[in-house]
């Protein structure tokens, strides 16, 4: 498994990509360059992604900003150091407290994200997703972003559910169930297909930023 960790993974990635599936030409030629965006796999990385969960690319910028500047570094222990009443004045709802109270416990306990990150994805993916408050999207994109894991595709994310059926001229959404079967065949790039069709829908959106983190 090769991690993703620069630009030249990226390159190398979205050659054997377009090798794989030569129809993905003018999806890429649309794209442009694709973001790298990685972040580190650890309490902080995860908890942008938490932070992420339903909210818009800025109102999640700006809460996780807060949240930062808060704590500094953003450390489980920094964390459980602040209030409840604090933190939902940072902009956390209470779900994403309960959520992030949870974690940094867990990671207080012992839980080694780093590690985590090291696991097959689909042990990775079902020990993340046993943590209260963490489900598939959150899992998916925590590998992809902060792991670097090189075939995780978040089907869950409306973005790329949009990006592939206006891209691929298969409707205005492809339903996740259905993004589950079309994309084992770009395994085991996935997550160069992820940022490949993230890319194509700002490209599409006139510039408007689209990556959940």
């Amino acid at each position: 498994m090769k991690i993703i960790e620069t630009d030249t993974d990226l390159r190398g990635g979205l050659a054997a990509l377009l090798q794989l599936d030569p129809a993905l030409a003018p999806v890429a030629e649309v794209a442009g360059d694709l973001p790298l965006r990685r972040r580190q796999p650890d309490f902080a990385g995860l908890a942008q992604v938490i932070v992420g969960q339903q909210v818009s690319v800025a109102s999640a910028a700006a809460i996780f900003g807060r949240l930062v500047a808060a704590t500094s570094p953003l450390t489980p222990s920094g964390f459980q150091a602040l209030s409840d009443e604090e933190l939902l004045g940072l902009g956390l709802s209470r779900a994403k407290l309960k959520t992030l109270r949870a974690l940094s416990q867990s990671c207080l306990d012992g839980l080694d994200l780093k590690a985590l990150a090291n696991r097959p994805a689909e042990t990775a993916h079902a020990d993340l997703c046993a943590l209260p408050g963490i489900g598939p999207w959150t899992a998916d994109v925590y590998l992809l972003f902060c792991a670097g894991h090189p075939d995780i595709f978040p089907t869950g994310d409306l973005a790329l559910q949009v990006a592939v059926g206006r891209a691929l001229n298969l409707g205005e959404k492809v339903p996740a169930k259905d993004l589950i079967t079309l994309t084992r065949k770009w395994a085991p790039y996935r997550a160069i297909a992820a940022r490949l069709f993230w890319a194509w829908y700002k490209a599409d959106r006139q510039g408007q930023e689209t990556l959940p983190v």
